[in-house]
């Protein structure tokens, strides 16, 4: 017998907003595994993160790679923004680290101190093979390419903004960067570094950008935010065990402490 759970929101698009139709759905798998932290690509591969171990799992919930390096220590920050170069971040060792979609390594290690960027809070990927970097020391956000030349950056943050940041996470989508402050909400800056709007969503400390939708786990709800139409929308669960939940293509993946959990989100 097909199990089904009661928790799963179905997102309807519609022209000047959008709605949510709560319905049952099945569970596709469930990874068994502990973990610090969870993300997924565009083609639903799951990469679970429990210290120094990156797992790699495929669209059927099978484990297809691992990759570890007890040179940096712990993983803070994974990015498959990319699924063939996904960025891993040892803020420790402030290294930088590539993988191909084979976890193999993908050129050297890159050193953010050897670049002259010394107390690098946060980092992601950006498009043709760059990256971001927050540097709390400077109160900037850099951009380099793949090559580790400087391409962008803000200049002080705290001076053109007026504002005490203090950035807990970034992402970046379609040639913008969204820095996120809880305090004050989501910054959002162009490819060249330019300040274009703030949106007024606080106490985050993670989302997901699709469009002009921003998708993100709060106090125990699944939430969308249009940005068009400043409208937010919320679907509480009733179990409290759960630490995160991502949305990608006809899925919805829930991160528990020791698994991960893919649920059918297709209108069927």
């Amino acid at each position: 017998m097909k199990k089904y759970i009661k928790y799963i929101l179905i997102f309807v698009l519609c022209i000047g907003g959008f709605a949510f139709v709560v319905t049952g759905s099945k569970t596709l798998y469930v990874i068994k595994q502990k973990l610090t932290q969870f993300t997924c690509d565009n083609i639903c591969n799951t990469y679970l993160v429990n210290g120094e171990e990156v797992s790699k799992y495929n669209s059927s919930g099978k484990l297809f790679l691992k990759y570890s390096n007890k040179r940096y220590g712990n993983i803070t920050t994974i990015d498959a923004t990319n699924a063939l170069k996904v960025l891993l971040y040892y803020k420790d060792f402030q290294q930088l680290i590539f993988l191909d979609s084979q976890l193999s390594q993908n050129g050297d290690p890159i050193s953010l101190e050897s670049l002259g960027y010394e107390q690098t809070d946060l980092v992601c990927s950006s498009f043709n093979n760059s990256f971001w970097i927050y540097n709390k020391q400077a109160n900037e956000l850099v951009r380099f390419n793949e090559n580790s030349q400087q391409i962008a950056k803000t200049g002080n943050l705290k001076q053109l903004l007026q504002a005490e940041l203090k950035p807990d996470f970034m992402i970046e989508h379609s040639s913008y960067l969204y820095l996120n402050c809880p305090d004050i909400g989501i910054y959002v800056f162009d490819m060249y570094g330019t300040f274009t709007k703030i949106i007024s969503l606080k106490n985050l400390h993670a989302f997901q950008v699709n469009g002009d939708i921003i998708y993100f786990f709060r106090e125990n709800s699944f939430c969308s935010y249009s940005t068009k139409a400043f409208e937010e929308k919320c679907i509480p669960y009733n179990d409290t065990l759960i630490k995160n939940v991502r949305i990608e293509k006809d899925r919805l993946f829930l991160q528990f402490t020791d698994s991960v959990k893919a649920i059918d989100n297709s209108n069927k």
